[in-house]
């Protein structure tokens, strides 16, 4: 009852023009709430960039054109307007399953319609934009899926045993000084350097917030065999890749003087091995719903209420 009464006033300053102090409530990882006293954006629009992590597909029903993107309306973006009373008008998410950087400035053509570049929903009058993209540059996907064929055969055909120092898919991509991972990031970052000089242009006036990729895999990666598939050293590979990336977004994030939004620390423990009520990101076979190895509802939960610290934070 507060929340929708706090939402209410929000919203209705908003469209005012007025800059003020309210208090959230939200939910930290666990499920439980806390409140976020932050500065609201002053008026306009939030614009939401990003790709299949920031779309949130298979948490809900797919929201908004084309249904290829397979956007929820139970992603981050969704949950941040809703806390910050943004609707309509005032509230637009582009982002697309399967998005890359050349997405945000181009067409992206998906099995059910082409979703326009994203960057065009930016304009003078955007006061927020958050972008979670980078993932796609690198394969990240695609490796997983390499990785988990050849953990499977390892386990079929090895010896019977995990060992840590077992990493049949990291060598596939890494050989003596030659690492393709690490140079497909270093280009994703050079093209998200471009697009956030782009994202500046074309919104002057925005508040910008680049948004991290959360824990997929656990620490240990022992871990992991039943619900992922992966040899271990497979998994403390594509752990540190993933922690590769995030570097990079902060770096260029920095650089650009925007925002890095931090959603790596808040999930730990919470990676797609850990129990089914606790976990942000599902396994290979889903068991809430939510696409395999993407964020669940308690995962876009956790990295709507990270943004929202941001928000805070940056202000």
């Amino acid at each position: 009852m507060m929340k929708t009464s706090v939402q209410a006033g929000v919203a209705g300053l908003l469209a005012c023009g007025t800059l003020l102090t309210v208090v959230l409530v939200t939910r930290d990882g666990d499920g439980t709430h806390t409140g976020i006293a932050y500065s609201a954006p002053a008026k306009g629009p939030y614009v939401a960039l990003g790709d299949s992590y920031t779309a949130g597909p298979g948490i809900t029903d797919p929201t908004g054109t084309p249904v290829g993107c397979d956007r929820s309306a139970g992603n981050y973006p969704a949950l941040v307007a809703a806390e910050l009373g943004l609707k309509g008008g005032d509230f637009h998410d582009v982002s697309c399953s399967g998005a890359t950087t050349t997405d945000l400035t181009s067409a992206q053509k998906t099995e059910d319609g082409t979703n326009s570049p994203q960057l065009r929903a930016l304009s003078s009058d955007t006061r927020l934009v958050t972008l979670g993209i980078g993932g796609n540059d690198i394969g990240f996907s695609s490796m997983i899926k390499r990785c988990v064929a050849m953990g499977t055969l390892y386990r079929l055909t090895g010896s019977g045993k995990y060992l840590a120092e077992n990493a049949p898919c990291a060598r596939a991509y890494v050989n003596g000084d030659s690492d393709e991972v690490r140079a497909k990031i270093a280009t994703a970052g050079d093209r998200l350097t471009r697009v956030l000089t782009e994202v500046k242009r074309r919104a002057p006036e925005a508040r910008v917030y680049v948004v991290s990729y959360p824990a997929i895999l656990p620490s240990d990666g022992a871990d992991c065999g039943r619900e992922m598939s992966l040899a271990p050293g497979d998994v403390t590979f594509l752990r540190e890749k993933e922690q590769q990336l995030n570097s990079m977004l902060r770096q260029r994030a920095s650089d650009a003087k925007v925002t890095y939004v931090d959603t790596y620390t808040p999930s730990a423990g919470h990676d797609a091995c850990t129990a089914k009520d606790t976990r942000w990101i599902e396994p290979l076979t889903p068991e809430n719903p939510a696409a395999p190895v993407h964020p669940n509802a308690r995962g876009e939960r956790g990295m709507a209420d990270a943004v929202l610290r941001a928000i805070k934070s940056a202000l």
